[in-house]
């Protein structure tokens, strides 16, 4: 939103004037800092700078709000910043009158850093040196001692951690053997697969080939019998209106005709011994009525003699 939407917003008030002096003197701060780490020389630039860093004749509320809140901020992280160097400050200077205290000690001593011999401030360097590196404060035995102990630890736990990589990566290692031998066998047994459906292909090709002369060898055949049989249904009068239920009830009035002139056949048959004559078939016949008088007259004597020979 620009200024003159602010200013025509009825909802937002005019900032105060107390807020205005609390940006306006606190920007004027900064500007003075700003002048002082210049140095002497930058004095009049302080001014000019201290000029700049001011509201305007028409500051905007929003503006002002963001700018207090800023200054605020700014106020709280300086004192922090305040406290935490005066205690450095102060840490400083004991760890100074500390160091000359040590210093004015060891001259008494005779062990001062000049006075010292080449090995024994070599020593003395190493022991900085290891102090430095283990991160203690001070030379004292317990000290080396817990750092040495604690950079037991470490290695430990990094030995640890080593074997425990160590043993994962040979895990790893052995897991991709076995899969690189089994990707091996899987490549062989394709080659294989495909060199078997190759030869499957072949055979099947061949076989189906055979077939297909077989079939077509048949197929001539059947044409040849079905042409055959059209021309036999010709000779004989064949037409579609004859069907299967037309041949099945001309087959049952055949069966019918044979039983009904089945008897008069076999009446026919018998006179297939008769001549031809009309004379000589009455000579026939007479004969054969004399030898069927002559059995029955033999067969009447022949149940005589038998009756007669069971009454004796």
């Amino acid at each position: 939103m620009d200024h003159a939407a602010e200013h025509l917003d009825p909802t937002i008030s005019a900032p105060s004037s107390a807020a205005v002096a609390e940006v306006n003197a606190w920007l004027s701060s900064l500007a003075a800092e700003a002048g002082g780490a210049g140095g002497t020389g930058g004095r009049g630039g302080g001014g000019g700078a201290a000029a700049e860093l001011s509201l305007g004749p028409d500051p905007t509320p929003r503006g002002v709000t963001y700018l207090r809140a800023l200054a605020s901020a700014s106020r709280g992280r300086s004192r922090a910043a305040g406290i935490a160097a005066a205690g450095l400050r102060a840490q400083a200077a004991e760890y100074r009158a500390e160091a000359a205290r040590l210093r004015e000690a060891l001259e008494r001593a005779g062990l001062a850093r000049d006075a010292l011999p080449p090995p024994a401030a070599a020593a003395a360097r190493a022991v900085a040196a290891v102090a430095n590196l283990l991160a203690i404060r001070d030379t004292e035995m317990s000290s080396f001692v817990v750092a040495s102990a604690d950079l037991s630890l470490r290695r430990a736990e990094v030995e640890e951690k080593r074997d425990k990589v160590h043993k994962e990566s040979k895990a790893l290692l052995d897991y991709t053997r076995k899969a690189i031998n089994k990707l091996t066998e899987l490549k062989k047994m394709l080659e294989k697969f495909k060199n078997d459906v190759e030869k499957q292909q072949v055979e099947q090709m061949t076989d189906w080939q055979t077939k297909l002369v077989m079939m077509d060898s048949k197929e001539r055949q059947y044409i040849l019998q079905v042409s055959n049989y059209k021309a036999m249904l010709n000779r004989v009068g064949y037409t579609p209106e004859i069907n299967h239920g037309v041949l099945m009830e001309m087959a049952e009035h055949k069966k019918d005709l044979e039983r009904k002139t089945k008897p008069i056949a076999d009446t026919l048959r018998s006179y297939q011994d008769l001549p031809p004559d009309k004379a000589l078939a009455a000579l026939a016949i007479e004969d054969k009525k004399r030898q069927y008088a002559a059995a029955e007259k033999y067969l009447e004597d022949v149940l005589q003699s038998a009756l007669t020979t069971t009454g004796l």
